[in-house]
């Protein structure tokens, strides 16, 4: 079976000798990796398996990571990733949310064959895809094992992108552009809602004439009106489009699970003049923040530089207003690691890409103009070419 890999062997190399160092550091010996998108970036495993328990068994001693999953999905390791058969381990499906036994059983044997069970083993005790009832069963079967906090391990090693990564995401800035495009052009007063929402997701699978979309990691955001006022909502099904709704677009375009996304704000009719000046506030922060950024400042540095922006106006921003964002699966294409607000220290490196995202949100309606950027290793580069202003119909 030929496994149809996104990236060259030579680059899961670097991946995972970049993880082990990390691992070193913080003395972990086996790192266990079930975020989708940490097991795709080491591996390159790639598939709507993870509803059941899946993940990868990364030692020191190894030089390549050991897939758990279940049974039926092996092959999709076989396909999609470039490990060989003895790295290879699927479940029957009796583990499958079963209320007598547990998939970690099953994980502690593999461990055992492996002569892993008295190592110090790293697990990411604050993500998505790891529960209490897992640490529970581990701490059972694995008496000898010393069980360490690694929550976001491999984010951290995906913050900085390599010319490959980088390429994916551009072409899903090219795809992200026509995302946004197609539902400017289809909301109009009068039109359903859920029907622009229809064309928006189809636009993101097309993907454009010269290659597709993935699906992104966050469904479309495109709240209208009052629903506006808060972050996170999407499109109202049984609602048209109205006269002076405000609406926010929180899109992106997606490339081999690689994201990129970016907000605007539409308003339809004759925006209100607080609109137009928080309109006015947000993009000339916006802008000077984004002149702002080069290699060797703090994420805190950036929010510092957009907030004396807002010195006089009024307008308060008190959540971050940004984070690195990349290769990710549902919920999130945010990479959990930078995070552009008070006391990150993180210091700004070439490669890392980065969501610049003030909005703003206030008692009746809110306001979003965001762009996603490249750290290059003069200053940032802008990913998607798209207009920053209010738009109006």
């Amino acid at each position: 079976m030929e496994s149809q890999l996104r990236f060259a062997k030579e680059e899961f190399a670097e991946r995972i000798r970049r993880t082990k160092e990390l691992m070193d550091h913080r003395g972990i010996e086996v790192l266990m990796v079930m975020d989708p998108g940490g097991m795709n970036y080491l591996s390159g495993y790639d598939g709507w398996s993870f509803y059941v328990h899946q993940g990868l068994l990364l030692s020191l001693n190894d030089d390549a990571p050991h897939w758990f999953g279940r049974k039926q999905d092996s092959n999709g390791t076989r396909i999609t990733t470039w490990l060989d058969e003895d790295h290879i381990h699927g479940y029957e499906d009796f583990y499958v949310q079963s209320r007598y036994t547990h998939t970690m059983r099953y994980v502690a044997e593999v461990m055992d064959e492996l002569g892993l069970t008295k190592k110090s083993l790293g697990l990411e005790m604050d993500g998505y895809w790891f529960n209490a009832k897992m640490y529970q069963e581990l701490i059972q079967k694995l008496p000898g094992a010393r069980l360490m906090d690694a929550t976001n391990l491999v984010n951290w090693v995906k913050t900085i992108k390599s010319d490959g990564e980088i390429n994916y995401i551009r072409e899903a800035s090219r795809i992200c552009e026509r995302v946004m495009q197609t539902a400017i052009d289809n909301i109009e007063v009068g039109v359903m809602e859920k029907d622009v929402a229809s064309m928006v997701t189809a636009a993101q699978i097309y993907g454009t004439e010269e290659y597709g979309g993935s699906s992104p990691a966050i469904f479309p955001i495109m709240p209208t009106a009052e629903r506006t006022s808060t972050a996170h909502m999407t499109f109202h099904p049984d609602r048209k489009y109205q006269k002076n709704d405000v609406v926010i677009l929180e899109l992106a375009g997606a490339r081999y699970n690689y994201n990129s996304p970016l907000s605007r704000t539409m308003y339809l009719g004759e925006p209100p003049a607080d609109l137009r000046r928080v309109s006015d506030v947000v993009i000339k922060g916006l802008k000077d923040t984004l002149e702002f950024v080069k290699p060797g400042i703090s994420a805190e540095a950036v929010e510092e530089r957009w907030r004396s922006n807002l010195v006089g106006t009024g307008i308060e921003k008190p959540s971050r207003v940004g984070y690195s964002f990349g290769l990710n699966y549902v919920p999130d294409w945010g990479e959990h690691t930078v995070s552009l607000r008070p006391g990150d220290k993180t210091i700004l490196k070439p490669g890392m890409t980065i969501h610049f995202m003030p909005g703003i949100w206030l008692d009746t309606y809110g306001f979003e103009c965001s762009e996603p950027f490249l750290v290059t290793e003069t200053g940032c580069e802008k990913l998607i070419d798209f207009p920053e202003k209010l738009f109006i119909k």
